[in-house]
């Protein structure tokens, strides 16, 4: 928990600081390795059970474009990318995500990956052809938490398309732009990930020091992944950029037109937090993808971060909406190298959906000047 001696009140409600302090209880030890140096998110590996149609809504619906595909896999990627792809849907049995990928600066980094997570005792598999199909030497670890992950710089080339106004479609789909993993713990995480050169952004905290999510970057954006309070390891949500907020709105139409507006979880709106405008998505294996613009830079050293109180129900929409029990609860299954369910472990902090949504829990709009709270929204009026 942030000193609030050490914070700044804004005109907009929320506080800011010079990197929040965040206490882990249990902290994973940092190597004497040193950490790769971590460019991006790159892309995400889904399983998904039925390949047409996932493959129909990521390409018919969402409009990624298709660089490679055979009878088991589909490789998609995003306007402006210019990898090989964003996403990767491949064909399986059971609904997860085989790995949160991401590029490292050079090709010396994997050993720099191999090297530090072998000396915290994770399973490290390194792989010199890739992993995936346009992916070259890659290194592929289940770190502390849980996650697997993969690390790789050789990639293969493909043409960026921002110049195909042609291809283009109204919701069009620019550049992937992070990742969101559940996780039950989370200052350990924010350490483990600050090891490895993430900075916070953004976090939901309480007076007494509950820690209920943080956002974390590498690439000068509000983040490259955040870590959300619950039950985990487990992938709450991934994201794809839009230009402008008219195209979200277009995907909204799209979805009404095609008549799959139960598609949409959540949104359209816009966050507190980041300041984006978001919509929220379920596939046809209930895997989250989030559509997102309009976030700002972070890339300044000397970046503020913003520290919501967790009772302010502007913190997860600007305009006050009650967030869906779903969003709180339900998230994607995580694999091991082997591509089996990695355990679920139950959060035992409290529960931001039970604070603010549940029968006892309550978010204000305004505080007074004695501290007390005004315009506050009562969970059960969801």
């Amino acid at each position: 928990m942030t000193d609030k001696n050490d914070r700044t009140l804004t005109s907009s409600g929320f506080y800011v600081s010079q990197e929040a302090p965040i206490h882990a209880e249990n902290p994973i030890a940092t190597p004497s390795s040193p950490a790769p140096d971590i460019l991006r998110c790159a892309y995400m590996e889904l399983v998904v059970t039925d390949l047409a149609a996932s493959r129909e809504f990521y390409v018919d619906v969402l409009g990624l474009y298709v660089t490679a595909e055979d009878d088991e896999s589909v490789y998609l990627r995003s306007t402006e990318e210019f990898i090989h792809h964003n996403l990767v849907l491949r064909k399986g049995t059971v609904a997860a995500v085989a790995a949160f990928s991401y590029r490292v600066r050079t090709p010396e980094d994997l050993d720099r990956a191999v090297a530090f997570y072998t000396e915290l005792g994770c399973e490290v598999r390194r792989e010199p052809g890739g992993f995936t199909q346009g992916i070259g030497d890659s290194v592929r670890v289940v770190d502390p938490l849980g996650f697997p992950y993969e690390f790789f710089h050789d990639v293969q080339h493909v043409e960026r398309l921002s110049w195909r106004y042609d291809l283009h479609t109204p919701g069009e789909l620019v550049r992937l732009d992070h990742f969101n993993q559940v996780t039950p713990d989370v200052p350990r995480a924010v350490k483990f990930m600050q090891d490895l050169g993430f900075r916070v952004t953004e976090d939901i905290q309480d007076d007494a020091g509950t820690v209920y999510a943080a956002w974390m970057r590498r690439k000068p954006t509000v983040h490259d992944t955040a870590m959300t309070g619950g039950d985990g390891p487990r992938m709450h949500h991934v994201a794809f950029s839009t230009h402008e907020k008219h195209n979200i709105l277009a995907i909204c139409d799209k979805l009404g037109a095609l008549r799959r507006s139960d598609c949409i979880e959540r949104g359209p709106g816009r966050h507190g937090v980041s300041n984006a405008f978001y919509l929220y998505l379920r596939d046809p294996d209930g895997h989250r993808v989030e559509i997102y613009t309009q976030d700002y830079y972070t890339g300044d050293p000397d970046n503020p971060v913003v520290t919501w109180d967790v009772h302010d129900n502007q913190r997860r929409d600007w305009w006050g909406n009650p967030v869906v029990p779903s969003w709180y609860t339900e998230a994607s299954l995580v694999l091991d190298l082997d591509g089996d369910p990695q355990p679920v472990v139950a959060r035992t902090d409290d529960s931001e959906m039970e604070v603010t949504v549940g029968a006892d829990g309550f978010s204000y709009t305004r505080k007074d000047d004695d501290g007390g709270v005004q315009g506050f929204k009562l969970g059960a009026t969801l």
